[in-house]
């Protein structure tokens, strides 16, 4: 029904069943106490009214009036009751005639609750039951007989201590229903699930649209679904129009920047190399650097094209460590890699994650004296990698920014070196798509130290 289908009416809807089914429980779970006051059915008033117009029979032959006329009584029910049958005979005045003594509490006790003839009972205590009355007419009087015997529906102690503990019978019985409101909550919250899961994925930067969202659950969910996938269609739309922009301002930009090029070119040629004919081409080739770097951190960010991959961590970095290597003996500076882990795996994009830690290790190259450095530890689930160099390092106070786009340190030491600012925030832009981190400390070594934190991958 559509009323149904949302999720204010489900949620009212379970809270009143459940409280119609707990009323229901307390009003029905103590008529089940076999203890309880209950009718007797035909057979079992036909064979006690037997018994009683038997005894009444007998009783004939014994005058009112005689010595000790309820010692005959006595004697007359022992010889109609059964082994483990004691009868008990009450008088109009309220005497009780019987052998078993020891028992006429409870026969009192009865009589207070069943005493109609018409309508005998039964009840029990403990082991035992007592029934009746049945109608006994002597000396123009009605007496009752009742009969206490051996029962044969013994309710077990476990039982009888719940029902005398109405707490305790609330608590199992809340127990009881525990698994069919679980499923109604897991019933509930599965769209939700839903959600969350589409959403995690969003945050890898999958923006595949669920069209399930918009199939499950109640209007309200199916509505937040189709809001969800609306967002995602145009996230995908604004990351195309993004993409566009980029592309538009790169080719903009390269076509009057290849231009000054050639004529740099042109005047070198003609007037021959000057002081500004050669800043002017410094300057040009720096622009097209930074138009680079600018371009490749969108990609990074807005592309994703690359898929991501297991991969294990010897294999993926063999080749960046062997050039890092090699370009280390060339110009004469010592690098020096410790634990290189061997058996773990990460899961990342392969070709933005190598092309980080060679941009970092390029970076150590470009600002060290003499030496780097570069640790790998693998624990707690987590791959942590060191790149420490022995140059001049950055101010404390600056740690925290150099991973800005376009951050320059208080030294200007990119400007100096030729660099555009961009090389560490497209270092970092790549380690948190991978759900990594990465930060500057101060190097043992006296210059910067680079740490990566990646998380190995969880074997299924």
């Amino acid at each position: 029904m559509w009323f149904f289908n949302k999720l204010t009416i489900r949620i009212f809807t379970i809270f009143l069943l459940t409280i119609a089914f707990f009323l229901m429980l307390i009003m029905v779970l103590p008529s089940l106490d076999s203890r309880n006051l209950t009718y007797l059915a035909n057979k079992d008033k036909q064979a006690g009214n037997m018994l009683a117009h038997q005894i009444e029979n007998d009783l004939i032959n014994v005058p009112k009036d005689s010595f000790r006329w309820w010692m005959r009584f006595i004697v007359v029910m022992d010889s109609h009751q059964k082994p483990g049958q004691f009868l008990f005979i009450v008088t109009p005045n309220g005497q009780i005639i019987t052998a078993e003594t020891k028992n006429i509490a409870l026969i009192k006790n009865f009589s207070e609750k069943s005493h109609d003839v018409k309508d005998p009972a039964k009840k029990i205590y403990d082991s035992q039951e007592i029934i009746g009355p049945f109608l006994i007419h002597y000396a123009n009087a009605e007496y009752q007989l009742y009969i206490l015997q051996q029962t044969t529906d013994i309710q077990s102690q476990l039982v009888n201590f719940i029902f005398d503990h109405p707490f305790l019978l609330l608590t199992l019985t809340m127990l009881a229903s525990s698994p069919f409101l679980l499923w109604l909550s897991w019933s509930i919250a599965k769209p939700a699930r839903g959600l969350k899961k589409a959403a995690d994925q969003v945050a890898k930067g999958n923006l595949q649209e669920w069209p399930e969202l918009e199939q499950i659950g109640s209007s309200e969910y199916k509505a937040t679904g189709a809001s969800f996938n609306h967002m995602l269609r145009e996230l995908k739309r604004m990351q195309k129009v993004q993409q566009r922009l980029f592309s538009d301002i790169s080719h903009e930009l390269r076509t009057p920047l290849t231009r000054l090029q050639l004529a740099t070119s042109l005047l070198r040629r003609k007037q021959g190399e000057s002081s500004e004919v050669i800043r002017i081409n410094n300057e040009a080739m720096k622009l097209d650097s930074m138009i680079g770097d600018l371009l490749s951190l969108a990609r990074q960010q807005y592309d994703n094209n690359e898929i991501r991959e297991v991969n294990k961590i010897n294999i993926l970095f063999k080749q960046v460590l062997d050039n890092a290597t090699f370009e280390a003996e060339q110009i004469g500076k010592t690098l020096v890699v410790t634990n290189f882990p061997t058996n773990h795996t990460i899961l990342c994009y392969p070709i933005a994650l190598c092309s980080a830690l060679e941009n970092v290790i390029r970076n150590a190259f470009r600002y060290s004296n003499k030496q780097i450095d570069i640790n790998f530890v693998a624990q707690q689930q987590k791959l942590t990698i060191t790149i420490d160099d022995d140059g001049p390092g950055v101010a404390e106070s600056e740690l925290e920014q150099i991973f800005r786009p376009f951050y320059r340190t208080s030294e200007a030491r990119d400007r100096e070196s030729g660099g555009t600012g961009l090389g560490l925030a497209i270092v970092a832009n790549a380690i948190i798509r991978d759900h990594g981190t990465v930060k500057a400390e101060k190097s043992h070594l006296g210059g910067l130290r680079i740490v990566i934190i990646l998380p190995i991958h969880k074997h299924q």
